[in-house]
């Protein structure tokens, strides 16, 4: 999808190019050519990254399916346990659980900013030694 927008915004700059050459405004071409370029190696650039977080999202799939399934969360005491301590360990807060299951997974530095797992700690001892 950010291919066809930033695309769309290319060929405005473009139409921009081609009204400047026609009326002989070297305003509109010189505009137009620098939104152009702009757009375009923008969108390449938002392309790439969106492909490489959907690539490390992927390959963590599995693991965090791993962690996530057999976990049971405990309303009264608001924490998330594994109930016969596999494949991890211990009572977690959610915001703890989450850091875990995205941190194993591979993908912890994609957490928003204003994220409260971003900035919980996990304690240490929560994956048994193999």
């Amino acid at each position: 999808m950010h291919f066809v927008e930033g695309m769309v915004l290319t060929s405005m700059g473009g139409a921009l190019v081609y009204m400047g050459l026609q009326e002989h405004k070297p305003l509109y071409t010189l505009g137009g050519a620098a939104l152009a370029l702009i757009c375009f190696f923008g969108t390449i650039m938002a392309v790439r990254i969106d492909a490489r977080e959907k690539a490390a999202e992927e390959a963590g799939a599995a693991r965090a399916d791993e962690l996530w399934r057999p976990a049971h969360f405990c309303s009264g005491c608001s924490s998330v346990f594994c109930p016969d301590g596999t494949p991890w360990q211990g009572a977690l807060t959610t915001e703890q659980f989450k850091k875990f299951v995205w941190t194993q997974a591979g993908y912890a530095d994609q957490l928003s900013p204003g994220d409260k797992a971003r900035d919980a700690e996990v304690p240490a001892g929560v994956l048994p030694l193999r």
